[in-house]
């Protein structure tokens, strides 16, 4: 069976290809008749447009890739639904990309980006990436780029985040509301930026209430779980154990849950836990985890319109903004008093 396409649908209606082609995208310089024969005739002939052509000839991949640290992060997963929602409409389709929290295979994804195989980036960089040149890479190649969450403030772009500082600080402070004054922080390294944005306002949260930084009650994130789980032991198995945790991803979150169950330490009677985190089984832990909880959905949603104004337009550019989206503190039993 022979495809119907332009050329067949021009022939048979003695017109030029181009007019076929306008007609049928609704253009405004094609009269009402000419386009009520073109589609009569489409239908009738059951045609089909071509994507994969119109885009060839249009010089864009329709595609858009998300590179992401993991999956297994509930706020990965909520902000990535929020992305494909804002590419459907658009028709475009989403490559997504994980790192696993590794710096080269980061890399390696970029440099395979850069030969156009999408027309935009969606980026949330991993806990080990502190050199961002394969990141400039990318941006000399005109492949438009924006942040969300884990961002690079050095690249000239747009971030779209949650407000870190702030909730960071509100959290810290909402355990030592609950009578905790001896705080361990449990973070992902100081250089990424949600890292060193969270642990600032740990800090100032302790330095405002007259409560110092304890730098035996640090713990970063080493991207093992074994290795997580053996400094987390060493801090709460220590002389002078914390009374509450702040993990500032969800990952360390479970990690102290876990130490704490094999040190028969009780939360919250020993110990209050507060996380930042979208785990949609919180409330269902035990104790429950009392969470910041980071609008993820919308910053994804957020993120993918920002990048879509720019392929919408010729040689549009990104605008160098942070676009912050306040988080919320869900008090749960995990820091009941």
């Amino acid at each position: 069976m022979t495809t119907v396409n332009l050329k067949h649908l021009a022939k048979e209606l003695g017109l030029a290809v181009s007019t076929v082609s306008r007609a049928l995208r609704d253009s405004y310089d094609i009269g009402d008749d000419t386009k009520k024969k073109v589609m009569a005739l489409a239908h009738k002939l059951n045609y089909e447009p071509n994507p994969y052509a119109s885009s060839l000839r249009k010089h864009k991949s329709k595609t858009i890739a998300v590179i992401v640290p993991e999956i297994a992060n509930n706020f990965f997963s909520l902000a990535i639904n929020g992305i494909e929602d804002v590419a459907q409409e658009k028709g475009y389709h989403v490559l997504i990309y994980l790192t696993h929290e590794n710096y080269a295979k980061e890399q390696s994804i970029t440099r395979y980006l850069q030969s156009g195989r999408v027309d935009g980036v969606l980026m949330s960089v991993s806990n080990e990436t502190n050199d961002i040149q394969h990141i400039h890479a990318l941006k000399q190649k005109n492949i438009p780029i924006v942040f969300f969450d884990r961002v690079c403030d050095n690249v000239d772009t747009t971030k779209v985040t949650t407000d870190d500082f702030e909730s960071a600080f509100k959290g810290t402070e909402h355990l030592i509301e609950q009578g905790c004054k001896n705080i361990a922080f449990f973070s992902v390294p100081s250089f990424v930026s949600i890292g060193n944005k969270r642990m600032l306002g740990y800090e100032e949260a302790l330095k405002m209430h007259k409560l110092k930084v304890n730098p035996n009650y640090v713990v970063y994130d080493t991207n093992n779980a074994e290795e997580n789980l053996k400094q987390v032991k060493r801090v709460l198995s220590g002389k002078k154990r914390p009374d509450g945790v702040f993990a500032s991803v969800e990952k360390l979150a479970i990690t102290t849950y876990h130490a704490c169950n094999e040190l028969g330490i009780q939360i919250p009677k020993d110990i209050k836990v507060i996380s930042f985190s979208n785990l949609n089984t919180a409330s269902l832990l035990n104790p429950s985890l009392t969470t910041i909880t980071q609008p993820a959905y919308d910053i994804g949603k957020r993120a993918a319109t920002i990048l879509f104004r720019s392929l919408d337009k010729k040689n549009a550019t990104i605008m160098n903004e942070k676009v912050t989206i306040a988080a919320t503190l869900i008090p749960r039993d995990s820091t009941r008093q």
